[in-house]
């Protein structure tokens, strides 16, 4: 082994005394985003996890180790920055380095480091301030669910330009709205120039007993509390109907998918990053299955159908995907071939086509339902499922017991997240939060009812594979014996 020289020694030597005494005054979650060189540094916590406390620290030690930073702390309003994040900084100048090397200007809040790197104090509802501030090295938004999403892309575009060192925007806040853009933006998506940590005060080992013992009384207290500053997730401006601390539970244990892709014009599955198609567990010889589809309505809705075992009940593989009915009706179609030939059970309220175009690739083991016409009072079957005044909250019923009796039957991490915003409102009606999507939740309710249909009617003698939902609905068809609508 190569002797090292007398500098470089000296280097190493400083640099492990200088890890040695980060490590005895920081938090063992956060020491390793002290090297952290992403673009875009994400701490999303519980009240009373430090993520404030080490985002300030790392300012404070990148401003005195590395010469030219111009430093920018944000906050949605000016007038906050003074009593918080100036005076935090401040604190921790007196705590870890001599103060007397530094210039603080608490007039205009303003800190200069001992090598002339500055850090600047302003608000997003300071324009002109913003727009003097030029050659920005770093930025840190503290309680950045405060600001909007044209807030953060307007800081975003100041951060550029040739630096001395990496650049980084620091975002620190809690959890308090499963919708807000922040976890569209950096939870929903990978990003690669992003880091993403969530912490909670249990990662904190300076907080003090009083300040633990008043977040953990929120579980008695209040769930939304409990669940968002105790635990560090993602909150709902109601109350999830399939229960938030259970969900959240399942997010944090939840198994990956064996294989992600889509089917081919063949029928054979190509792996790759980017399919609709999610696999959880592969085809059993000899078990059967069941593929409820919740086809596209208005709007931003989602494609979505979820193949579960009829034995277990377990989810064993999903598929979502936005546009495009005959594209989805084909994978849907595949995916039941793929599972021994499943049951297939299409949500028809909007269109026939996926029925229709399924029957045309040959595909008829499809779910009936019954329906009384209404003029001839004669019972007719139908394919398909239909969600109806009547269905729907007895389908909702039904998949909130199974989630409640057991969770990890559900491994979709889509799936979940759509349940954690699906709430009761004001009004009393069960339905996806404002801005959030139901269409993996619905898809999943239509094929546990259809498994709970499969293995009542199962107990009888020559039940026939195609299952009828019996809940009767009076719409006027005509008098055939197999309807397509």
């Amino acid at each position: 082994m190569k002797k090292l020289k007398r500098a470089d020694r000296r280097r190493l030597s400083n640099g492990a005394k200088y890890y040695v005494e980060l490590a005895k005054t920081s938090n063992k979650a956060f020491l390793p985003l002290f090297f952290c060189d992403k673009r875009y540094l994400v701490l999303m916590g519980g009240g009373g996890s430090g993520k404030s406390i080490f985002a300030g620290r790392k300012i404070l030690e990148r401003v005195y180790t590395e010469n030219g930073h111009n430093v920018l702390v944000l906050r949605k309003v000016a007038r906050t920055l003074r009593e918080s994040c100036f005076r935090q900084l401040v604190s921790q100048i007196q705590e870890h380095f001599d103060i007397s090397a530094w210039k603080i200007n608490k007039t205009e809040m303003s800190i200069l480091s001992p090598n002339g790197s500055r850090i600047i104090f302003a608000g997003l509802d300071d324009a002109e301030k913003l727009k003097s501030i030029y050659g920005i090295t770093m930025v840190w938004i503290e309680e950045a669910s405060e600001i909007s999403l044209s807030d953060f892309n307007q800081v975003d575009i100041r951060l550029r330009g040739k630096t001395a060192y990496y650049k980084q925007i620091i975002l620190s806040f809690n959890p308090i709205n499963v919708n807000h853009w922040l976890k569209k933006r950096f939870f929903d998506t990978k990003d690669p120039d992003s880091m993403v940590v969530k912490t909670t005060y249990k990662d904190n080992r300076f907080l003090d007993d009083e300040a633990k013992k008043v977040l953990e009384n929120f579980r008695d207290t209040d769930e939304y509390y409990y669940n968002v500053y105790a635990l560090g997730n993602w909150g709902t401006s109601g109350q999830s109907i399939f229960g938030s601390r259970i969900i959240n539970s399942r997010l944090e244990n939840i198994p990956p998918a064996v294989k992600t892709g889509e089917f081919g014009d063949d029928g054979v599955f190509v792996e790759n990053d980017f399919g609709c198609v999610k696999i959880y567990e592969e085809y059993t010889h000899g078990e059967e299955y069941i593929v409820g589809a919740d086809t596209a309505g208005e709007g931003e809705d989602y494609f979505a159908s979820q193949v579960i075992s009829v034995s277990s009940g377990k989810q064993v593989a999903v598929i979502r995907r936005k546009y495009d009915e005959d594209y989805f009706t084909h994978q849907c179609v595949h995916i039941c071939r793929y599972y021994g030939g499943a049951l297939l059970a299409f949500e028809c309220n909007y269109s026939s086509y996926p029925v229709r175009e399924a029957l045309r690739m040959g595909y008829t083991n499809q779910y009936l339902r019954r329906n009384e016409d209404n003029i001839a009072r004669s019972v007719i079957s139908s394919y398909g499922f239909r969600t109806t005044s009547l269905t729907r909250p007895l389908i909702l019923s039904n998949l909130t017991r199974i989630v409640k009796e057991d969770i990890t039957k559900i491994n979709d991490r889509d799936t979940l997240s759509e349940m954690l915003s699906f709430i009761r409102t004001d009004t009393g009606r069960i339905e996806a939060d404002r801005g959030c999507h139901d269409d993996m939740v619905m898809a999943l309710a239509i094929a546990y009812f259809v498994r709970e249909d499969y293995l009542s009617l199962q107990s009888g003698e020559d039940t026939p594979r195609r299952k009828y939902n019996f809940a009767f609905e009076k719409e006027g068809y005509n008098d055939e014996k197999i309807n397509i609508l």
